[in-house]
This record gives structure tokens, C-alpha cells and sequence, in this order.
């Protein structure tokens, strides 16, 4: 494998786990709001952004290249209002889209073909959670700031139940 994707591969194990840290922090903020529902959608995003780091530790071990366990950047966002979070989620996945981004192209440039398979998954699972974070503003937008809307969506998000990914490595 390319020294460069193996590395940027490395490097995404660990913005992987920073991304379930976040996403925790997230959770943290709503539940002290007493929003459960939304507690609970961060909560299982941050039990799917440890999935992803894993795939790619995995992928790097099956690849027999080696994996450096960083350490992991504590969140230091701050929350006031209760939109923060989410257009805060939806900027995140953005970067982590330019972050996939990068090493698709750097596997492109270095004809890693079995990476680019790789990756394939997470380029499509990018555009949902961009996709989900969108929406996340928009609903809050239109409901938020009636006290039913907002029980309403809270609600809904309770309903939000784990389920891990199935790319096959």
C-alpha cells in the first residue's frame, strides 16, 4: 500500500474516534436539557463513528500495515442553543467528507484500486449523514420553537435504534 494512503487511513482511525467523541458531547448537551430523543441520535452516532474507525483499523490490518493508536482530541465546542449542536453536526460531517475525500484521491493517485473499493462505502455514507444532519436543522427549524414540535421531534428521535454497518472488508 502507499505510504501516504496507509497514513491518511491511520490518521482516520483516529478522526473517527474523535467524531464518537463529539457526537457524545453532543448527547451530553441534550440530556442535561432533558431532550432524550436527541440524546439518544447522538448517542448512536457515536456508536457508528466507532464503527467506522474500526473498519478502517481493520481494513489497515488486513492490508498487513501497521496502526498507531493516537490520542484523542477532547471536543471543545460549546453549546448554548439548542440548534448549536446540530448545524455543529452538520459542519462536522462536511469535514469528514473532505477527509474521505483526500484519501480517495490519494489512492487514485497511487492506483490503489482495492482502497478506492474501500472507500466507495463511505463516500455514500457521507452524503447520508450529511443528508441527516441537514435535515436535523430543518425539522428543528419548522418545529423547534413550539414546545409540542419540539416534543413531537424529540419523540421521533427516541425512536432511532442502532444498527452496525455491514461493508464487507
Amino acid at each position: 500500500m502507499d505510504r501516504k494512503v496507509s497514513e491518511l487511513l491511520n490518521e482516520q482511525v483516529n478522526k473517527e474516534f474523535y467524531s464518537a467523541y463529539l457526537y457524545l458531547d453532543m448527547a451530553n448537551f441534550y440530556s442535561a436539557k432533558g431532550l432524550d430523543g436527541f440524546a439518544n441520535w447522538y448517542e448512536i452516532q457515536a456508536k457508528e463513528e466507532q464503527d467506522h474507525a474500526m473498519l478502517f483499523y481493520q481494513y489497515l490490518h488486513n492490508n498487513s500495515q501497521p496502526v498507531t493508536l493516537e490520542a484523542i482530541g477532547k471536543p471543545d465546542k460549546v453549546y448554548e442553543s439548542l440548534m448549536d449542536p446540530l448545524t455543529a453536526a452538520l459542519a462536522h460531517e462536511q469535514y469528514v467528507t473532505s477527509l474521505i475525500n483526500a484519501i480517495y484521491a490519494a489512492a487514485q493517485a497511487a492506483n490503489d484500486f482495492r482502497t478506492i473499493q474501500f472507500l466507495d462505502w463511505f463516500v455514500k455514507e457521507q452524503g447520508e449523514e450529511e443528508k441527516n444532519s441537514s435535515d436535523m436543522i430543518t425539522k428543528m427549524e419548522l418545529f423547534g420553537s413550539d414546545p409540542k414540535g419540539l416534543y413531537m421531534l424529540n419523540s421521533e428521535l427516541s425512536g432511532r435504534t442502532y444498527s452496525a454497518p455491514s461493508l464487507v472488508l
